[in-house]
């Protein structure tokens, strides 16, 4: 069996906010109630290090596991740069990022909304459709897409049995399905307050069969069995002095009988010119992925099962390259049967798979360099760490100036990117991709660290 727990993830374990997994481990619901036990607690300052983290109620709305109104919360972390992370226990979502540039001067530098109903209505709504843009979501249960909605799996005891998740992006399942985990209410189990970084674990208890429904419903025209296995999800975000924003996931399978896949990631749309800057700021933005070759996909941007270099092509971005040089380049095929991967996606939206690692590559907490983007006007850079294999890359090539952001304006095509470090799209139905199975009582751990300087 191919499982999770043996892929790199795991071969080189690094933890962020060690004090926050040690609670949960050993009794995190003490620390659970007392967080929740105000809606507003003391921003006070970690010793020695001007870290702070204070939490507001951030408005109620329905939780789809339990059907109820119930309140959200959004934590405010704030380090001594004057750098300041917005998370919010709805969809475990990073709202705002605002970093200094090189003029001092702060800029939000994520997309997002400005209210809890403007999260719930538009960041991904249970349709069919394409679901949304996904601003600052934690994805799950599996990012990215799922082979029209399908994948089978070795269980323990039976043999061979198919699972059916629903359909929301085409003919495929993307990001969990029409409910995933960027639409739950998470609740908080720890928060860390010490004198090296500031943070939050928030925690999700996925049931088995999560993101089933009766034939004839939403995305399931022949009925959904869901995902396999119940799954404890623990994310924790740290800040720290560094102005580094770790994002640890662990996940624990609760079943002792049932294997089941999961795929964990977080979907921020970064501008480093700042979310509010011109249209089209983003396409100057030097680009670097750690990535000699990326997974090309069919028509519907499932990947065609190989690995295909980016030499030659628009997807080489192994020097730091504009964002918008070659986008718009449909002169060839580009390693795929017959048509061009940038008109499939109008624009970037692939998954680049990361070089091994080695000593010049090797960063925080022993992780891979996975990109960097660089913003020359505000000075503005973005460096990303993990310990996963793959990254996926997409430019918002979907946005329409529909949307209006977190300080009012709209939100068009190139607005930003996404660095969604990952394992491959469709891995369950890919055995030469690296596994996303998890079986039964295991766990998997995963690091990625967003790292901004000026």
């Amino acid at each position: 069996m191919r499982e999770i727990g043996r892929q790199r993830r795991l071969r080189r374990p690094a933890v962020i906010g060690l004090a926050a997994l040690a609670a949960i481990a050993i009794g995190g619901s003490v620390a659970a109630t007392q967080a929740q036990a105000t809606t507003t607690m003391a921003a006070k300052p970690a010793h020695g290090g001007g870290l702070s983290i204070s939490k507001q109620y951030f408005g109620s709305t329905v939780e789809p596991y339990t059907g109820h109104v119930t309140p959200t919360y959004r934590y405010t972390m704030t380090n001594a740069n004057g750098m300041t992370i917005k998370l919010l226990t709805f969809g475990a979502i990073t709202q705002a990022i605002d970093v200094p540039g090189a003029n001092g001067q702060v800029a939000d530098v994520i997309l997002g909304f400005k209210t809890l109903q403007d999260y719930v209505t538009y960041d991904s709504p249970p349709v069919t459709a394409n679901g949304g843009p996904y601003f600052g979501e934690t994805i799950g249960r599996y990012g990215n897409r799922i082979a029209k909605g399908t994948f089978t799996l070795n269980q323990p005891g039976v043999g061979p049995v198919t699972y059916t998740v629903p359909v929301n992006n085409g003919v495929n399942s993307l990001h969990g399905g029409l409910v995933g985990f960027g639409n739950h209410i998470w609740q908080t189990v720890n928060v860390i307050h010490n004198r090296s970084e500031v943070g939050v674990t928030l925690q999700l208890v996925s049931p088995n069969g999560d993101s089933s429904g009766a034939a004839g419903s939403p995305g399931c025209p022949s009925g959904c069995t869901g995902y396999p296995a119940q799954l404890t999800v623990d994310v924790t975000f740290t800040l720290n002095n560094a102005n580094q924003y770790g994002i640890h996931y662990y996940a624990h399978n609760d079943s002792s009988n049932l294997n089941t896949v999961v795929n964990l990631t977080n979907h921020s749309y970064f501008n480093l010119a700042g979310e509010a800057s011109a249209p089209g700021s983003a396409y100057d933005q030097l680009i670097m992925i750690n990535a000699n070759k990326y997974t090309p996909t069919d028509t519907t941007q499932i990947p065609l099962g190989y690995n295909a270099s980016v030499f030659g092509t628009p997807f080489n971005f192994t020097t730091p390259t504009p964002m918008g040089a070659h986008i718009k380049d449909y002169s060839a095929n580009f390693n795929s049967p017959g048509y061009n991967q940038l008109q499939i996606a109008q624009g970037y939206d692939h998954n680049w798979v990361l070089n091994r690692q080695n000593a010049a590559t090797t960063g925080p907490l022993g992780l891979n360099l996975a990109a960097t983007a660089y913003d020359p006007f505000s000075g503005r850079k973005l460096t990303v760490w993990t310990d996963q294999p793959g990254v996926q890359f997409y430019t918002s090539n979907f946005l329409n100036g529909t949307l209006i952001g977190i300080s009012g304006h709209t939100y068009r095509q190139g607005a930003a990117y996404t660095f969604e470090t990952q394992h491959f799209p469709n891995s369950p139905n890919q055995p030469n991709f690296p596994s996303t199975e998890l079986g039964p009582g295991r766990s998997s751990n995963s690091t990625t660290i967003f790292a901004f300087s000026a």
